[in-house]
């Protein structure tokens, strides 16, 4: 059983790799996510979705971008079943379908396909390339399907080498309270 402490460590240990091609780290990554996710008036779950929502990255200890070696490592299925046991599928959900979010956006967002970075047109290719309109419409009836979108839009906006951002600690300290917080939330909705 995955356990908060667990996911703090990760991105302790974990969370200075370079986010392959981008001028962040994963931790900054994580960060500028759930930070656009707050000023966008988010859901706490959401926040932390958008906070976690890379994190399978970091638990596979594949090295450098795995997309330039052809390799497609499910991050997102991996984070979701981590991530559901704690903190419920208002978390989980959307994690898990950022990835399916991007195959829509692309078939349904004119632009959309242009501004993605080099490892995501990649990640595109290996993922299933852009959703059919049978994949679509599939997706759009999903219930979490409204919030991957949004996490998928500040997931590629969350790679700014430039914005200031305070010291690890104090991140991951905000980390560790909005975990906190979205657990017991998750554990009151179970009764």
């Amino acid at each position: 059983m995955m356990t908060l402490q667990f996911l703090l460590q990760l991105f302790e240990r974990r969370g200075a790799l370079a986010y392959d091609g981008e001028p962040v780290t994963q931790l900054q990554h994580a960060w500028q996510c759930a930070r656009l996710a707050r000023q966008a008036g988010a859901s706490e779950a959401l926040q932390l979705a958008a906070w976690l929502h890379d994190v399978g990255h970091l638990m596979t200890d594949l090295e450098g971008s795995p997309t330039e070696r052809g390799i497609d490592d499910a991050h997102e299925d991996l984070a979701a079943r981590v991530l559901l046991p704690l903190f419920g599928p208002a978390v989980a959900e959307p994690v898990r379908l950022h990835v399916q979010a991007k195959r829509y956006l692309v078939r349904q967002k004119p632009g959309y396909a242009e501004s993605l970075s080099a490892d995501s047109v990649r990640s595109l290719a290996l993922q299933g390339g852009p959703m059919t309109e049978a994949e679509c419409a599939q997706f759009a009836a999903l219930s979490a399907a409204r919030e991957a979108q949004r996490l998928r839009v500040w997931d590629d906006l969350a790679k700014d080498g430039e914005l200031p951002w305070p010291a690890s600690e104090q991140v991951l300290a905000e980390l560790e309270l909005l975990m906190a917080r979205c657990r017991l939330e998750a554990a009151s909705e179970r009764g």
